[in-house]
């Protein structure tokens, strides 16, 4: 592959595990960083044993041998098993923060940045399942300014693969299961489905937090009798942009927790959901429904992307994740940004996904170097 200039000579060489999901690798060494191809989801013996044959071959072809591990921070992934397997020193990298990193880093700025990494599953320093983020920080560290709350994800990865659950679990958070746009929903349920899913998510039973962007996408083509059931991720939320009347001008709204205190501020869905469900239930179209929630979307990183560079004394804002994929969230945020004077980062040569992760990794690694 062709490698990734860097803007620092590195003293070492560096191996970046990658995440688990669309996993590449990276190996780093002096001003250059080499991404491995599309290497695919870990999750199975066969696609480990392809992933360590690959580094291998990289390793023996740009004549590098890593010194320094880096990887994600949840220990089940199997790419951070196979880093803790090297018996090399090793620097745990959250998700999010190398997504934005791997921006920052391809652009060639490696000074403080403003950081929006929405997606559908990256692993938080508190345990939960971070994926609606807006950070601060440049390659050594952040600063979580402000998140989308966090929900249940009924069944954990069954959620995934059911939406229909996610969106009642979002409900359920915000006291809307009993609004009359969710009976369409609540129809479509299974036999006893509703009481099993109220029952775990009241019981904290196998129902992970998370403040997924992603999963919101979920929950909302869900609402809208799109898509209750997903053959793969993101087909639920590939399903609502495609439905979506491009021509529509209405917009939702979400809300903010406390600004003034000192936790990271929350975005909060409840307002979005409540309109939504007042459109289902006023006859709406879905297509109507799924504009006016992606102008949701693109209105909150803007606010919180201009709120954020109040804060902070900066003006750079990088864009990261899966959701950003979404051409609608993509081209709106962007266009609504620079509009407002604000300066956009994103991958030129790298996937918007995690497929970005591990130069992230890479060079989060590089910056902590000295840390060990």
């Amino acid at each position: 592959p062709h490698p990734i200039a860097l803007p620092f000579m590195s003293d070492i060489d560096i191996l970046a595990a990658g995440p688990e999901q669309k996993n590449t690798f990276t190996l780093l060494s002096r001003d250059k960083a080499f991404v491995s191809q599309h290497i695919g989801d870990m999750e199975n013996a066969e696609t480990l044993d392809h992933y360590e044959r690959t580094i291998e071959l990289y390793k023996r072809l740009f004549r590098i041998e890593p010194t320094l591990v880096a990887h994600d921070l949840h220990p089940e992934y199997l790419p951070t098993k196979y880093a803790h397997e090297t018996g090399l020193p090793l620097v745990g990298v959250q998700h999010h923060h190398a997504h934005i990193v791997s921006v920052t880093a391809e652009n060639a700025f490696d000074a403080p940045v403003i950081g929006v990494a929405l997606d559908g599953t990256g692993y938080g320093e508190d345990g939960t399942i971070w994926g609606g983020e807006i950070l601060f920080g440049d390659w050594a560290g952040y600063q979580r300014l402000a998140h989308l709350e966090y929900v249940p994800m009924p069944g954990g990865a069954a959620a995934v693969r059911r939406p229909a659950r996610m969106a009642v679990g979002a409900l359920l958070t915000c006291g809307l299961m009993d609004h009359p746009g969710a009976a369409p929903l609540r129809s479509r349920l299974t036999g006893g489905e509703e009481e099993l899913l109220r029952t775990m998510v009241a019981r904290r039973v196998n129902s992970p937090l998370t403040s997924s962007m992603g999963r919101l996408f979920d929950a909302v083509s869900a609402l809208i009798g799109v898509r209750d059931d997903a053959a793969y991720e993101g087909e639920a939320a590939i399903e609502l942009e495609a439905i979506a009347h491009v021509g529509e001008s209405g917009s939702y709204e979400f809300g903010f927790s406390d600004p003034s205190s000192d936790e990271p501020m929350r975005i909060l869905i409840a307002p979005v959901l409540a309109a939504v469900l007042d459109d289902i239930d006023a006859g709406v179209p879905a297509a109507t429904i799924s504009a006016r929630f992606h102008r949701a979307v693109v209105r909150v990183i803007v606010s919180l992307g201009l709120l954020a560079a109040e804060r902070t004394g900066t003006r750079d804002i990088a864009l990261a994740g899966g959701v950003f994929m979404n051409r609608l969230v993509f081209g709106g945020a962007v266009r609504e940004l620079s509009s407002a004077g604000l300066r956009v980062m994103t991958h030129g040569h790298l996937p918007v996904n995690d497929g970005a992760v591990s130069l992230g990794q890479a060079v989060v690694a590089w910056a902590r170097r000295n840390e060990l």
